[in-house]
């Protein structure tokens, strides 16, 4: 699952995303791919003020999700930083609730193109083809359809069949039962 960055701008966003993904972990195996937020905002600014190259801005807005992985797991219960798929499965076996901090791999991968038309989504959907997940949930400020959520890279990068659930903010109480099992369309 993807924790997008701007959760956290909300007052009590934060705890209240990892309340729930607590509680979604409980259900079933989760990876959390934490956003930039305003990590990777403080990247476009310097981007405009510093003049750097798209290569360079790919980089450090990875970073910022590394960063932002860190807060992410001091926020939830049992959980760690993790930075490759040996990580993240050694957390799975433990019991511990793995956020990546995904700077280490997609550096020694580095398959997506450089610049903002990568976000944290196609990071998310990299690594949920990698590790041959059954479902993506992108956790979102606002709901919607993915398609004018997500970043230009993402359909490139999702893998062929696999499911894609987007949570706004007033739908993230949902996680839990949304990662347990099918989804429920009617009403969504």
């Amino acid at each position: 699952m993807k924790l997008g960055g701007g959760l956290a701008r909300a007052p009590g966003g934060l705890a209240r995303a990892a309340r729930v993904i607590q509680q979604a972990a409980h259900r079933s195996p989760l990876v959390v791919v934490p956003g930039g937020g305003k990590l990777a905002d403080a990247v476009r600014t310097a981007e405009l003020e510093l003049g750097i190259t798209p290569t360079a801005v790919h980089w450090m807005a990875i970073l910022a999700m590394d960063q932002f992985a860190h807060a992410v797991a001091s926020a939830i219960q049992a959980a760690t930083v993790v930075h490759d798929p040996a990580e993240i499965q050694a957390a799975l076996v433990s019991s511990v609730v793995p956020v990546l901090a995904p700077y280490r791999w997609m550096f020694a991968a580095d398959v997506l193109p450089h610049g903002w038309e990568v976000t944290s989504d196609s990071i998310a959907a990299f690594v949920a083809g990698a590790l041959d997940a059954e479902r993506l949930v992108l956790l979102k400020p606002a709901g919607g359809s993915v398609e004018s959520l997500v970043d230009p890279s993402f359909r490139e990068v999702l893998p062929v069949g696999l499911e894609v659930v987007v949570l706004g903010a007033d739908g993230i109480d949902r996680l839990p039962l949304v990662v347990a099992g099918p989804i429920e369309r009617a009403g969504d």
